[in-house]
């Protein structure tokens, strides 16, 4: 029987979920757990294995108490030690709750959730997009406080060689799939374009493709990738508006805002690569 002052209860395991003055606190928990998962969340981060000492100092423990904690999470298999260098890695539990976590998340599902919030706070429509048979295709659209009078509805095709979202796939999507599309959009020599291939150097240095006045005059967008747990382009996000109201420039708040929803919807779908962090 579980007694009221185990030391692995959080407090308010022992006070009903409430505090002195009655207020409710947050769901209780087994505190060892939450300390002994600060070493699985410090073998994500390093991203290879560890030995004991820089492991335990990586979860903020000494090697004494993180010790016990392998031993338990070794038996379960979600770490391994190497039986040579004595090194701690995740194990095959891990590796099969990580495989199945990426096959039951929903990319465009994430990203439509967080549309609505990001198109307020940007001041202008915003669009994720996927790779469909012919191309990029626009899978939802949530419009701003500024209307922009341009025909963007779900199931739009974007041009890979004259749209912010189209660039993004052009950058990042497999380089077979892309020149096909780009034959059948009528722009078979656009990758042999010095300006072009550029520009698409720029857009993967910079996480951040940008197109302006390129396709309607006074209309301008930028686009971000959003990648899946296997370093895949995912789906991208973009967001168009007027030219006047829309600041193209790399360390704008809109831009930094854009660039940090992608990061954020790549960080949920696993995805671990450069500008994930």
């Amino acid at each position: 029987m579980m007694r009221m002052n185990d030391p692995t209860l959080h407090p308010a395991a022992t006070n009903g979920g409430t505090d002195d003055d009655g207020d409710a606190r947050s769901p209780r928990g087994i505190q060892s757990i939450e300390v002994g998962g600060q070493l699985l969340k410090a073998l994500v981060r390093a991203g290879s294995a560890l030995a004991l000492k820089d492991l335990a100092r990586a979860a903020g423990m000494t090697p004494a108490k993180a010790h016990p904690y392998l031993v338990s999470f070794g038996k379960l298999g979600l770490v391994e030690q190497d039986a040579v260098s004595g090194r701690y890695g995740l194990g095959p539990l891990a590796l099969q709750l990580g495989l199945i976590g990426l096959q039951q998340v929903d990319p465009v599902r994430l990203a439509v959730a967080q549309l609505p919030a990001l198109a307020a706070q940007l001041g202008c429509t915003v669009s994720a997009a996927v790779w469909g048979p012919m191309g990029p295709i626009i899978v939802h659209v949530e419009h701003g406080p500024t209307p922009v009078h341009v025909a963007m509805r779900h199931g739009t095709p974007a041009s890979l060689r004259h749209t912010g979202t189209g660039k993004v796939f052009a950058a990042f999507a497999p380089p077979q799939a892309v020149a096909e599309a780009l034959a059948r959009e009528g722009e078979a020599a656009a990758l042999d374009d010095p300006a072009f291939a550029a520009e698409l150097q720029d857009i993967r240095r910079e996480r951040l493709s940008r197109v302006r006045d390129e396709l309607l005059p006074g209309i301008s967008a930028m686009a971000v990738p959003v990648f899946d747990g296997f370093g895949r382009l995912a789906l991208a996000l973009a967001a168009i508006g007027p030219s006047a109201l829309l600041d193209l420039g790399v360390g704008s708040p809109q831009a930094q805002a854009l660039r940090a929803c992608g990061e954020q919807l790549s960080r949920r779908l696993g995805y671990t690569g450069a500008g994930a962090a």
